[in-house]
């Protein structure tokens, strides 16, 4: 449980660092958007800066179910790198398609990572393993199941001012390395 308790004191870090900042109207230099190259630091901030207590509170909470689990599998230098990667992965995919889609707000939050986490999760276990092996489905087949699976588990999270598509992005990733014992260190 360290590397998730880790990952939570760097939240809180920046969660305050924001507040401190906030006082002078510098809140938003956590915060990802288009075009990354202007503040690229924000692909790593941005995944530990919230947009407000109640959202670092219920993206804790996530957290604490899946970081743990996930723990077990691998190590604290994987689990960080895993969290970065996927979360800023996840905040790029927002902005980057979300402004296709419309004017692009600028993301924060851990919850892409944690989406991956789960997924990962979900994916990464001998029950998996075990349906995947005796299914014997195609590659391509696997990465439809896994986009398929990524939009529901998405779908369970829209409300206004959500970064679905971080969520997606996120647990499609979770579930592509999960499938492939990414994180695994044994």
């Amino acid at each position: 449980m360290r590397a998730t308790l880790e990952t939570l004191g760097i939240a809180l870090l920046v969660g305050a660092a924001q507040a401190a900042l906030g006082v002078v109207g510098l809140a938003g230099l956590f915060a990802l958007s288009t075009p990354v190259s202007v503040a690229p630091w924000t692909l790593v901030t941005s995944v530990y800066a919230h947009g407000s207590v109640g959202h670092l509170l219920a993206n804790a909470l996530a957290l604490l179910l899946v970081g743990p689990l996930v723990e077990r599998r691998t190590t604290r230098p994987r689990f960080h790198a895993f969290v970065v990667a996927t979360g800023a992965l996840a905040g790029v995919a927002q902005v980057t398609l979300g402004g296709l889609l419309g004017p692009s707000p600028a993301v924060l939050g851990i919850s892409g990572a944690v989406f991956a986490l789960g997924g990962y999760l979900l994916a990464g276990n001998v029950v998996s393993a075990t349906l995947f092996d005796r299914l014997r489905l195609s590659q391509r087949a696997q990465l439809l199941l896994f986009g398929l699976v990524a939009v529901v588990l998405t779908a369970t999270t829209a409300a206004p001012g959500v970064a679905l598509i971080a969520h997606a992005t996120g647990a499609f990733c979770g579930l592509l390395a999960g499938r492939a014992g990414l994180l695994d260190a044994r």
